[in-house]
């Protein structure tokens, strides 16, 4: 007990608990862009989507098959990112015509052995397309390398353009999500889509739309997490995993939800391991399961 609480000296530290507190929330604005796309899918379509975390990965390959380890001009960096986003957004997007519609009305069970099914498929083949070597881009441009020393608190410059990058997504979301009319029919059709379809409107292709978004903003965060994680063959696991905790935290089909959620996971992710050391991985779930308990539909989440 006595050496549990000598470990908590860190609480005085305000420099130590500034680093975390960045740290987490660089973490959180990339969790955020995966865990909104798979809240909206899984808002919209009620299909719980296995493979998200995959369409993550293949963002982080993508990203690598566009620069190799070296993105050290704006140019190449910035053709990473968009190659990540957009490869990953017409994989989904074949999925979602090619699979998916086929199986909407079928029982959630076949839905989930399908969507696993992908994972399965899209772990070997990054094994045969990349072979089980790790990779990552390892050169920046040079505006984006170094550390930074606010206050005295030392900070990775890309991490803090992390958070400027996730917070920039999120205004467009926001913007695309609330401030047109295609945003007002994915919400209204998280809502009821029998009624939406009732009213004349083409729910097939707005779930099309929203999978290929979902996806896109889960092959950017891939793209963005390139350069910080190692590529390799279970990049998705973690990731998925903490994805569906925010969801579950945020509630389903929110993206308010998804935001407040990700910070949430981030700074626990980030705390946890100061605060308990052994027990930082079960953290997340104590949080999810403190929120499910009080808020069973989570924090933003509405009745169906």
């Amino acid at each position: 007990m006595l050496a549990w609480l000598e470990s908590l000296s860190w609480i005085t530290d305000p420099v130590v608990i500034a680093r975390q507190f960045m740290a987490g929330l660089a973490n959180g604005m990339l969790l955020f862009l995966v865990a909104s796309g798979l809240s909206l899918i899984l808002g919209l379509t009620r299909i719980i989507n296995f493979a998200h975390g995959s369409l993550f990965m293949l963002g982080a390959y993508a990203a690598f098959s566009a620069v190799g380890s070296n993105a050290n001009t704006w140019p190449r960096f910035a053709a990473m990112l968009i190659v990540s986003a957009f490869a990953v957004a017409a994989f989904g997007i074949a999925f979602e015509l090619l699979i998916l519609r086929r199986i909407y009305r079928s029982p959630q069970a076949f839905q989930l052995l399908v969507t696993f099914s992908l994972v399965l498929i899209c772990g070997d083949a990054v094994r045969l397309i990349w072979g089980n070597a790790e990779h990552a881009v390892s050169e920046l441009p040079t505006q984006l390398e170094g550390y930074i020393q606010p206050f005295g608190v030392t900070f990775p410059v890309y991490r803090l353009f992390l958070v400027g990058a996730g917070m920039a997504v999120c205004a467009g979301l926001w913007a695309l999500l609330y401030r047109t009319r295609w945003g007002i029919l994915v919400r209204a059709a998280t809502v009821d889509r029998d009624m939406l379809r009732a009213l004349g409107v083409n729910v097939g292709n707005l779930f099309t739309a929203v999978f290929a978004l979902g996806a896109g903003l889960a092959g950017l965060a891939g793209g963005l997490a390139a350069p910080i994680v190692s590529i390799g063959p279970g990049l998705h696991a973690q990731v998925l995993t903490d994805a569906f905790v925010v969801v579950a935290i945020g509630g389903m089909g929110s993206f308010p939800g998804s935001f407040a959620g990700a910070l949430l996971i981030g700074q626990a992710n980030a705390f946890g391991i100061l605060i308990l050391p052994q027990m930082a991985i079960v953290l997340p779930f104590a949080l999810m399961t403190v929120v499910l308990v009080l808020r069973p539909r989570g924090l933003f989440g509405g009745r169906e």
